[in-house]
């Protein structure tokens, strides 16, 4: 047994999961026509890699999933999984016992492949069936009219089956992998060869300009040595002229500095006469305010004595207040101490009579101890008759009320015997009832799991759909991520671009001078450079620029004067060289040449190839109007042969037939990529736009998948809470289930403990009868003995009531005495509290005047203190008006020194005059010694930068490369001769070095890339020969075999007559037809298109009996492949199968009757509903066991 189980869903017609289990050797499919049976082999084909919806017996692949009836929505998605042992490894690549192929396919076209259960490829699947039988080109699945297609294509299209049935098929696929591979391998070849052909051309020219480049070089490091070396020695001549004026400006700035400090000198001295007469000022002022001060010093004095006179007044009226109060207070005093004696006195007494009172109690309580010992012996013996009484009355009143309980019990019995019997009834009615519901119950049960399990298949279905929109929407996530960072790469190209242009990258010094100046208004009327102004595309940039060389660099102006205006800042700013193309002056200029359009290899006009504003026109056709651009160099040699070379002409990559013959070629130019960045940034704008566009597109699209990814997730819920309330209804009914069968079980329990009751009610209705005898005895004794014990209480009784009489009476004496004694407490505690009241207060009024006494000291003392202050203060006063009229003195003093210093200031002032005038000329000379040594020194800067500019070199690096000189004029000369030997050379390529390496090496590169492609090209070769070697010794080999098999076969099947096999051509077996010959019982061997119908399908399937005997597969499906035989031939296919039914696994889809009896298992396909194929199962060999029949 191979195939184990086919597990379908969604698929056609079968939307609910199914799984067929194949475990016997011939499995039937029965069922009436369209109910769905064949769907179940185009599943197995389906599933087994079948690409051709037409094989599938539709018209595109989305017809395979279920496409949903007037009950039932359509599914979003088929899926069919086979299951194959693979113990006995038919499949070597896996290790697995158990193979299980799952194909999945969506609405939306998405497929999916997985061998157990890990995600593969369509080509994974196709190579695990290759060579087994079962593959969709195999011979293990026989659809409905496959028979008649075998038989009725032409002989050399039959080979598939023949050579998947020979084993040849992984050797075709490699074969034809191998052939693919060659092909491209010869392609890479010629395509090796075009380059290498390129190449040569390139070399030797290149060689000659690497050979020149060199020589160039040679004579180069020579010129740049002796230039360097005559510009230090220039450089030092003028280092010694700069020291003689550094000596002569040193003189000059100390004469300078002399006279300067003969005037800082004046200057000093008018300076320290200004600050005597200022300090002089300021004393004078210090003065006159320390009078103001002193003046407002003796005010405040005066002020503080009259201030201390009014405190001394207002302590001693203080003092006298306070007096005052002290002898009212020890008056108060006296009176509180009299009070409290009194109060003292009025307390012992009652003390007193408090101890007279505690005696008199002592005495009583002592008499009331003996009267209440009697009584307590009254009071035992009466409680134990009393306890002796009440014991026995209980007992009485027990059994009593036993007996009551004995009669109440009784008649209770009686009436639960009737309530029993009642219960009982009722007990049969619910127990019916129950039994009924809980039946009822179980059919809805089991209705409510089918409907939650067609929930969870819906779930299945929508969760496949949404991991399909999940997908989906992560793809366009990605997609709009991906865009993004493009857009951003895109966006720093061009900021990077636009940034080089605002800053004139590739402009020399001088245009990107006149241009700042520009944009600062210092100049006006200034376009811009032509690189900036003008546009090409892309193909004829850099013949443009080749075209304009250096003309890129010239700047367009409006006027000569305002090309004027910017030379003259060059000059001033030392910012070098430039061209300007005024625009009132300029004019165009233009070809006059006929027949140039049509001219082989022409491209334009190069002032035709760019667009620029209108009102450069003049300038574009006067810098590229007498300028043509052709495809290449050979297009350009011919047209100027042909036009006298009258005028320039340049090719697409950059080389040019100048006016006149010339030709300037190789490397592009130095100034070349100013009009390439213009290009590039322009439709670098156009490239965002466009991906700013997809952007939004991109965007739009994930919107769209996240809302579809939402509405599968609200769908998904929607089926989950539908599932929720089924499997709700499933929990309750169960839950309703499990409660009737509590209840039922609940019942049955109580109506056998009814009736046991109802038994032990009637027993104990009887024992209780003989028990109420005994109690009524038992009643009447206890009774009587009672009475006896009542009569001896009563007397004691009387005896301890006279005893209590006594005890009364001593009692209310003694309450008596304890009431005064508490009036006595209550009166002492009175006075005691005022006592207390009165001691506190006679204590606060002696606090009080120690207090008021240490305030009435320190008033005193207080009032001293302001009387000597007031004293003080005045005496201050007096002081202060001497020291006024001492500053009166000082400041006349202080006029008569100003005066003196004045004269001395206008003496200072005529002296710094005479000073100034000779400081003036000093100024003079170290101005012009100083204007000498800027001078050199500008021109010592000027020979250093003309060193970088020339050589990139700074002083000191240039140093390392100077030579000894014989003498400077014969380096000139020496100088002068290399110039011209380097302009003899030519136009130097100095990238021809580099290129000639760079060329040379990839055609040395490429010559070995050839060699290795033609070894590759015949070691492929080699293993077509083998393999088609391979094929042919296996196809020979197995093609007799199977001729032999198919001869055997027809004589079984048919009782008779022969066939056989015949290759068209014997040379050429693995690609001539197949021609099948057979000759049935009593006719002549015919080809089949002589057979009758009849006679061909059973030919044909004498063919693939033959087949399967000789190279069985694991398992064979067959679709109605005898519905042409007769009864009797069914039956011969039929027993044929049987017999080869060990080695092959056979699942017949069949009609007939014969095949129905072979078959172990049958499933027939029905369709209950409508457009739903449902599978129902009998298996032949258990029926056979159990109807006992052999």
């Amino acid at each position: 047994m191979y195939l184990k189980a086919l597990e379908i869903q969604g698929f056609k017609s079968f939307p609910d999961k199914t799984v067929l289990n194949f475990g016997e050797d011939i499995t039937a499919i029965v069922g009436p026509n369209g109910s769905g049976k064949s769907n179940i082999s185009d599943a197995i084909r389906w599933v087994m890699g079948e690409q051709n919806s037409r094989q599938l017996r539709g018209a595109k692949m989305e017809d395979v999933i279920f496409g949903g009836t007037e009950k039932r929505n359509q599914m979003g998605f088929a899926q069919v999984t086979l299951v194959i042992d693979n113990t006995e490894h038919i499949f070597p690549t896996r290790e697995e016992a158990e193979v299980a192929v799952t194909r999945r396919y969506y609405r939306s076209g998405e497929s999916e492949y997985y061998i157990n259960k890990q995600s593969v490829r369509l080509k994974d699947v196709n190579e695990l069936f290759m060579d087994t039988g079962m593959g969709r080109e195999g011979y293990s699945i026989i659809g409905q009219g496959k028979i008649d297609e075998i038989l009725s294509v032409r002989s050399d299209d039959r080979r598939e089956v023949f050579e998947e049935a020979a084993g040849i098929s992984k050797y075709r696929h490699r074969k034809e992998e191998s052939e693919r591979k060659l092909q491209r391998t010869e392609e890479n070849l010629v395509r090796i060869n075009d380059k290498i052909a390129e190449l040569e051309l390139q070399v030797e020219p290149l060689r000659k300009q690497a050979e020149t480049a060199k020589k160039y070089l040679v004579l180069h490091d020579e010129l740049r040595t002796l230039e360097i070396s005559v510009w230090l020695e220039n450089l030092q001549k003028l280092k010694t002229d700069r020291l003689k004026l550094q000596a002569d400006f040193e003189t000059a700035q100390a004469d300078q500095k002399k006279a300067q400090a003969e005037l800082d000198e004046v200057y000093a001295q008018a300076e320290e006469c200004a600050r005597l007469m200022h300090e002089s000022d300021c004393a004078a002022e210090e003065k006159r305010a320390r009078v103001s001060d002193l003046e407002s010093a003796i005010g405040e004095h005066e002020s503080a004595a009259a201030v201390a006179r009014t405190t001394a007044r207002h302590h001693a009226e203080t003092i006298q207040r306070m007096e005052q109060e002290m002898s009212e207070s020890r008056s108060r005093t006296e009176s509180l101490q009299e009070q409290t004696e009194a109060l003292g006195r009025r307390i012992e007494e009652i003390g007193e009579a408090a101890r007279t009172l505690d005696e008199e109690m002592e005495a009583l309580c002592e008499e009331m101890r003996g009267s209440t010992h009697s009584s307590d012996a009254y009071a035992v013996r009466l409680e134990e008759l009393r306890r002796r009484e009440a014991q026995e009355v209980a007992q009485a009143a027990q059994a009593q009320a036993e007996l009551s309980a004995l009669t109440a019990g009784s008649d209770e019995i009686a009436q639960r015997t009737r309530e029993l019997e009642d219960e009982l009834s009722q007990t049969r009615e619910k127990l019916t009832q129950a039994q009924g519901e809980a039946g009822e119950n179980e059919k809805q049960l089991q209705a409510a799991r089918e409907e939650e399990q067609a929930a969870s298949n819906i779930i299945g279905g929508h969760s496949l759909k949404m991991e399909g929109r999940q997908r989906r929407a992560r793809e366009s996530a990605e997609q709009k991520d991906r865009l993004t960072l493009e857009e951003k790469t895109l966006s720093d190209r061009i900021r990077l671009l636009s940034e080089m242009e605002k800053e004139y990258e590739g402009f020399s010094k001088a245009v990107k001078i006149v241009m700042r100046a520009a944009e600062a208004r210092t100049l006006s009327g200034i376009h811009g450079p032509v690189g900036n102004l003008i546009h090409a595309d892309k193909e004829c940039s850099v013949a443009i620029e080749i075209a304009l060389g250096g003309a890129l660099q010239h700047i367009v102006v409006d006027t000569k004067n305002d090309g004027k205006n910017a030379i003259g800042l060059l000059k001033q700013r030392d910012g070098g060289r430039a061209t300007f193309l005024p625009l009132d002056t300029i004019r165009g200029r233009s070809l006059r040449e006929n027949g140039l359009e049509n001219e082989y290899g022409f491209v334009g006009v190069a002032s035709e190839l760019v667009r620029y504003e209108g009102k450069y026109g003049a300038v574009v056709e006067n810098l590229l109007g007498t300028t043509v651009v052709v495809e290449d160099l050979d297009c350009g040699i011919q047209m100027a042969k042909r036009h006298d070379n009258r005028f320039r002409i340049v090719t697409l990559d950059g080389q040019v037939i100048n006016a006149g013959g010339s030709m300037t070629g190789g490397s592009v130019s130095r100034n070349a990529g100013i009009l390439s960045r213009s290009g590039e940034l322009e439709q670098l704008e156009k490239k965002r736009k466009k991906i700013q566009s997809q952007l939004q597109d991109a965007a739009l699209m994930a919107e769209s998948a996240n809302r579809e990814l939402q509405k599968a997730q609200y769908e998904l819920e929607v089926a989950k809470d539908q599932q929720r309330r089924a499997n709700d209804r499933v929990l309750t009914l169960e839950g309703r289930k499990n409660h009737f069968d509590i209840l039922l079980d609940s019942l049955k329990h109580q109506q056998e403990s009814l009736h046991i009751q109802k038994e032990n009610l009637q027993k104990r209705s009887s024992d209780d009868a003989g028990r109420m005898d005994t109690i009524r005895r038992t009643i009447a004794d206890f009774t009587a003995r009672a009475e006896v014990t009542r009569g001896e209480t009563e007397t004691l009784q009387k005896e301890q009531a006279d005893c209590r009489q006594s005890l009364s009476e001593l009692s209310a004496r003694l309450t008596e005495k304890k009431a005064r004694q508490a009036a006595l407490a209550a009166e002492g505690e009175s006075p005691r509290r005022s006592m207390e009241d009165l001691v506190r207060l006679r204590e606060s009024l002696e606090g009080e005047h120690t207090d008021r006494e240490s305030l009435r000291i320190r008033t005193e003392e207080a009032m001293a203190q302001a009387q000597a202050e007031e004293e003080r203060q005045m005496q201050q006063a007096r002081e202060l008006r001497g020291h006024i009229e001492e500053h009166r003195l000082a400041l006349q003093k202080l006029a008569q020194e100003k005066m003196a210093l004045e004269a001395r200031r206008s003496q200072t002032d005529r002296l710094s005059r005479t000073c100034n005038d000779t400081l003036l000329n000093c100024e003079r000379e170290v101005t012009r010694l100083e204007s000498k040594l800027n001078g050199s020194a500008l021109e010592e800067k000027q020979m250093l930068d003309k060193l970088w500019e020339r050589y990139e070199l700074s002083h000191s690096d240039a140093q390392s490369l100077r030579i000894e000189l014989e003498s400077v004029p014969k380096a000139t000369r020496r100088i002068g001769e290399l110039n011209r030997e380097i302009k003899g050379l030519g136009p130097i390529n100095i990238g021809a070095i580099e290129e000639f390496d760079r060329v040379n090496t990839r055609y040395t590169y490429l010559s070995d890339q050839r060699n290795d492609v033609e070894r590759a090209k015949e070691e492929l070769v080699g293993i077509i020969e083998e393999i088609t070697k391979q094929m042919t010794e296996i196809f020979a080999t197995q093609f007799e075999i199977l001729k032999q098999s198919f001869q055997e076969t027809f004589l079984e099947l048919f009782g008779g007559g022969r066939a056989t096999l015949e290759l068209e051509d014997e040379n050429d077996i693995l690609r001539c037809g197949i021609e099948i010959k057979a000759q049935p019982p009593g006719k002549q061997l015919k080809t089949l298109s002589l057979l009758s119908g009849g006679e061909k399908a059973f030919v044909a399937i004498a063919l693939y009996f033959a087949i399967l005997k000789v190279h069985p597969t694991p398992f064979c499906v067959m679709d109605e492949i005898e519905a042409a035989l007769d009864e009797s031939n069914v039956v011969r296919y039929a027993k044929y199968m049987r017999r080869i039914a060990g080695k092959t696994q056979f699942i017949v889809i069949t009609h007939r009757r014969g095949t129905m009896e072979e078959a172990d298992v049958l499933y027939g396909i029905t369709m209950q509903e409508r457009g739903v194929s449902t599978v129902l199962t009998a298996n032949l060999n258990e029926l056979s066991k159990e109807m006992k029949i052999k």
